[in-house]
């Protein structure tokens, strides 16, 4: 009986030797092992596939004739391709001008641009527009394409310029932003703003990232070495960014002392800046009315430049080219909006708890008597009326009609505290941007090495 067994097992290996031949042998004997397993024999399965390294190498030789030279010199000669630049518009640009800098060497292209109502209008006397063009391997031009975004619009403008036959044509589309964001990072070696240059980020960006963190770190003071990290929304149009949009997210590194902010909003509530541990970030005021500007005289007793006397200077001057913007440092309604002896063009707005902010010296005024204002609204632009020497911002701070320093002013709190209700969906935004932010902070940290 147990011959028989053994027997019938033997014909069984043999049987799946033969099926699984053509299988990988670990394969094979893997399945060989589980069958025969289940026979009730048990067996030191061999090889039973072939071995890849041992199977015959067949080698396959086929003459090839190669296109004869002159073959290949005409097929060089009829190839074509397209040359794409891209290039932003200048104040200064003509037709001529601005085609030069985009590679193009076409003077009919040049006339119709020259010459196209629609055309000039929008690329001639426009700072900043995006315009990409298409030329030929000759350098002449086969479609230009000029974006904007209009005031007062969701979307952007295209403007494009075609060449048809001999001739060109023109239109203007109106087309939808796409939103996306973008993650920067960067090293201080003198200023915040230049390194925020270094880094290719735009200044509306370098503004809000000063404002978020102008509780925490002296922008005016900062270290050599300290970095930053920094996720920005971004609108684009054709594959290129047009528009930047608030920060995301943000990390500080300032003396070794790291600080993080991320942006967080409950439905139905106004959004706000919170630390990942959900601490409101948010200052009744901002720490500047002015971005990109410099003190040029402080909260202190000086001399005076029109009077030429000793006098407390009752707020902080902010120098800066006529037309800046100014902006209301904080939530408010306007108690003044009009002239007033010394300060020129002022306004003045009242806030919570019986303070105030005072603009002087303004080019123009942007608000009216009783207007409601929000935390970083316009209210008017830097001038130099009234008595002024030059063109800067008189910027004063007041409790109770007494004049305080300025430089206090982005100490006190404003935020609202994140709901029971809404932590659990916080927590989790929390967590993307850490990972998100130390993946950014890590590349900074490799270039500095």
């Amino acid at each position: 009986m147990i011959n028989g067994i053994l027997a019938a097992e033997e014909a069984l290996a043999s049987r799946v030797a033969h099926t699984f031949r053509t299988y990988p042998k670990q394969i094979t004997a893997a399945i060989a092992a589980l069958l025969l397993s289940a026979g009730g024999g048990a067996f030191a399965v061999a090889s039973l596939g072939p071995d890849a390294s041992e199977l015959p190498v067949k080698q396959v030789f086929e003459a090839v004739t190669p296109r004869s030279f002159a073959d290949q010199v005409e097929a060089l000669d009829t190839h074509g391709f397209t040359l794409f630049r891209t290039e932003i518009t200048r104040s200064s640009d003509t037709a001529e001008a601005l085609l030069r800098r985009l590679g193009i060497d076409d003077a009919a292209a040049a006339a119709f641009v020259r010459g196209n109502a629609e055309a000039r209008s929008a690329l001639f006397n426009r700072v900043g527009r995006t315009v990409t063009a298409e030329a030929t391997q000759e350098n002449t031009l086969q479609k230009l394409s000029a974006r904007w975004i209009p005031d007062g619009d969701g979307g952007f403008k295209r403007l494009v310029v075609e060449k048809i036959g001999t001739g060109y044509r023109v239109r203007t589309e109106t087309d939808a932003l796409t939103p996306g964001s973008r993650l920067a990072s960067g090293i201080v070696r003198s200023s915040l703003f230049a390194a925020t240059d270094d880094a290719r980020i735009p200044d509306s960006v370098a503004s809000q990232l000063a404002d978020i963190f102008s509780g925490d770190v002296d922008f005016r003071s900062l270290r050599k070495g300290d970095r930053f990290a920094v996720v920005y929304e971004t609108f684009d149009a054709d594959g290129q960014t047009l528009r930047s949009g608030r920060v995301l997210s943000a990390e500080f590194e300032n003396n070794g002392k790291l600080h993080q902010a991320l942006w967080f909003q409950e439905p139905g509530q106004k959004g706000g800046y919170y630390r990942p541990n959900g601490d409101s970030l948010r200052r009744a005021y901002l720490s500047s009315p002015v971005e990109f500007s410099r003190v040029s005289s402080g909260f202190a007793m000086r001399m005076h430049p029109i009077l030429n006397s000793w006098r407390q200077h009752n707020g902080i001057d902010y120098a800066a080219p006529t037309g800046t913007t100014v902006r209301s440092v904080g939530d408010g309604t306007v108690e003044f909006a009009g002239t007033q002896s010394g300060y020129g063009n002022i306004v003045i707005v009242n806030h919570r708890n019986n303070q105030q902010t005072a603009y002087a010296h303004l080019s123009r005024v942007d608000v009216k008597v009783g207007q409601s204002v929000s935390q970083g609204q316009t209210v008017g632009a830097v001038g130099s009326t009234g008595w002024a020497t030059g063109p800067h911002l008189h910027f004063e701070f007041r409790v109770n009609g007494e004049y305080q320093d300025p430089a206090t002013i982005a100490q006190q709190d404003g935020g609202v505290p994140i709901s029971a209700a809404a932590r659990p969906a916080f927590e989790r935004l929390a967590l993307a941007t850490r990972t998100e932010l130390a993946a950014a902070f890590s590349v900074v940290q490799a270039s500095a090495d």
